[in-house]
């Protein structure tokens, strides 16, 4: 019986292992239509309802799906995106990202980890993470996956790594890009 649970322990430690330190990969090609959808957010604390459709209005998006608010890679990552949001808006973008968290635990993030400068949305159901293949197999949370969507509506960049380290650079290049090359 011990041995059991030391097999069982072994393969669901692996698994775990296996599902947060291999690559994602974004199901959503370059060029394809990216779902419309509109969901709660939170920008700096204070709710409001995200349109995909009405962000697009105004210039390209960036959206990213982030694993949980207040841990390591996700905290990291959206310093990172604060950080950048006025690379962004001089490219003439916005940043929203989007967590399976519920709204009440991302107004607290929008504030302290967004440094309220860019929403977060909260997808409780996964219906909007399903939508762009972002979601963990097996888990009830999103892999890290970035796009970027151009104003008419296509998706001019995915990237997915579980890594939080490229995600605003690459989304920026590719902002950029869109700008030189509409």
């Amino acid at each position: 019986m011990r041995r059991f649970f030391a097999t069982t322990a072994f393969c669901a430690v692996s698994l775990a292992g296996a599902l947060t330190t291999a690559p994602a990969h974004a199901a959503l090609e370059t060029g394809t239509h990216a779902p419309d959808f509109s969901a709660s957010a939170s920008l700096g604390g204070h709710e409001f309802t995200y349109h995909l459709a009405d962000a697009l209005k105004t210039g390209p998006v960036v959206l990213y799906f982030y694993p949980a608010a207040f841990t390591k890679g996700c905290t990291i990552e959206a310093h990172e995106f604060a950080d950048a949001i006025p690379d962004f808006k001089a490219q003439g973008a916005t940043v929203i990202g989007i967590s399976m968290d519920p709204i009440d635990k991302l107004n607290r993030f929008s504030v302290s980890e967004c440094r309220s400068v860019f929403p977060v949305a909260a997808d409780p159901t996964g219906k909007i993470t399903l939508s762009y293949a972002a979601k963990m197999p097996l888990l009830h949370m999103a892999s890290r996956t970035s796009y970027v969507i151009a104003q008419d509506g296509h998706i001019a960049m995915s990237y997915a790594s579980m890594s939080p380290d490229e995600h605003v650079s690459r989304a920026l290049a590719a902002v950029k890009a869109l700008k030189q090359h509409p």
